[in-house]
């Protein structure tokens, strides 16, 4: 395997904003072939149902199954899933599982009112969604650490409901996969995958129920079908490639620092490792670090193209400028790997996670610190945050309005609903105030 040549660029040079907007650059959008496909299964599996889900199923994931039930998961198996795994894995699933969980419960949002001196109120009163589908990828990895990340907050939330899929090609079923949505309480699973079960989940069958919300990534068909699906259902987002940002101020091991970039760069070729720092020479370091430790890497030519394609080694002024830097590419990811990151933190503004300080890799992000790894990827962090409890939390406005205040408000009612012509809602307030002249 040749060398790793990693992208340079200078923010010295006149040209750097327009060699970082070409390396950033990540088309989402899907092709007219995707989106003509996923639409004919949309719309087949809203008209027939229960079996168009068979008919795809069977047909993407090369099975033979007879009818829908056959591919519904027992509760059972999942449990003697959990019960059977190796004590060690069994052991890590309920650290992180429990981590999780107690991060999420600090995320809880409850009803709130207050009440004014005329005796009305106001507040918000917040329920959980009813039901939740759950999109488990697979093919070709398998992500356990996935379902407790997206159940476990839902569940927080106050969820009653979740239905899980996910795609088994050829049959293969990952106990680990199992374990986890044993140990997250899921309530039905399915190992249907794709456009067929984003369908299933925003339409519903006569045996998969439909949904409030649907979460959980997937490939281009899943998420091709989410935007399809989006207003019949809430989805959580539309996932692009994973990415990682590194500011380090050239103190860092730079070992670390490489397989910090390695773990991002392993999930697809299409993922993006970026490292920012205004020390040249550490960036020269972590180059020698990573043709030294890529040769030992099981993905290694997964990482090699990551890296060639989209990887970024970026040479700042100074550390202000690094995080500037951050601000412009939004990571879903981002390390802080310097000497003081609290000073750095209050600069951040765009960012789905961060992770301050030389220790704290962003693998254990993944796996087991607490918050969610469902993160917003492409520069969406600029807008949207983490998947939480809030994600599975609904917010009604509560409005109580005394007589007094109902005769107060009568007049600026009527004044601004008459100027939009809107005579109904004027009369509906004025009605309310017996001193009204009419």
């Amino acid at each position: 395997m040749n060398a790793v040549t990693v992208k340079r660029l200078d923010t010295g040079t006149a040209d750097f904003a327009v060699h970082l907007r070409e390396r950033l650059a990540w088309d989402s959008l899907s092709s007219p072939e995707v989106e003509a496909r996923v639409n004919d299964i949309l719309r087949d599996v809203r008209q027939r149902g229960d079996a168009a889900v068979l008919h795809w199923t069977n047909k993407f994931d090369n099975l033979q199954a007879a009818d829908i039930l056959a591919l519904r998961i027992d509760n059972d198996r999942m449990k003697a899933a959990l019960r059977n795994l190796p004590a060690d894995q069994a052991g890590a699933l309920r650290t992180a599982a429990d981590r999780i969980r107690a991060y999420h419960e600090k995320q809880l949002q409850r009803s709130w009112r207050y009440t004014d001196a005329d005796g009305s109120s106001y507040g918000q009163q917040i329920t959980p969604l009813d039901r939740v589908g759950m999109y488990v990828p697979g093919g070709k990895a398998s992500y356990p650490s996935t379902v407790l990340m997206d159940a476990i907050p839902a569940r927080v939330a106050g969820v009653k409901e979740i239905i899980a899929t996910l795609p088994t090609p050829g049959g293969v079923i990952n106990d680990l996969v199992l374990a986890a949505l044993a140990l997250a309480e899921v309530d039905m699973v399915f190992t249907v995958g794709g456009a067929q079960a984003i369908a299933a989940l925003a339409y519903g069958t006569a045996t998969i129920p439909a949904v409030d919300k649907i979460v959980g990534p997937g490939n281009i068909y899943v998420a091709t079908a989410k935007k399809a699906v989006f207003g019949r259902v809430g989805i959580d987002m539309v996932a692009g490639p994973s990415e990682i940002l590194v500011i380090c101020d050239g103190q860092t091991n730079p070992d670390w620092i490489a397989m910090d970039l390695f773990s991002q760069a392993e999930h697809d070729e299409d993922a993006q490792s970026i490292l920012v720092s205004p020390d040249a020479a550490f960036l020269d370091r972590v180059q020698v670090s990573i043709d030294k430790l890529l040769p030992g890497m099981e993905r290694r030519e997964i990482i090699h193209a990551s890296l060639e394609r989209r990887g970024m080694f970026i040479k700042t002024q100074d550390l202000a400028e690094a995080v500037h830097v951050c601000n412009l590419v939004a990571p879903e990811h981002v390390e802080v790997s310097v000497a003081d990151p609290e000073a750095l933190l209050p600069l951040i503004r765009h960012a789905g996670a961060i992770f301050m300080g030389r220790h704290t890799s962003e693998a254990l992000g993944d796996y087991c610190a607490g918050p969610s790894h469902v993160l917003p990827t492409s520069g969406t962090a600029r807008f949207s945050s983490a998947l939480g409890v809030y994600d599975f939390q609904k917010r009604s406005s509560v409005i109580f309005c005394s007589e007094t205040t109902a005769m107060q408000l009568a007049q600026p009612t009527s004044v601004l609903a008459r100027a939009e012509s809107l005579t109904a809602h004027a009369r509906a307030a004025e009605l309310r105030d017996p001193n009204w002249k009419r």
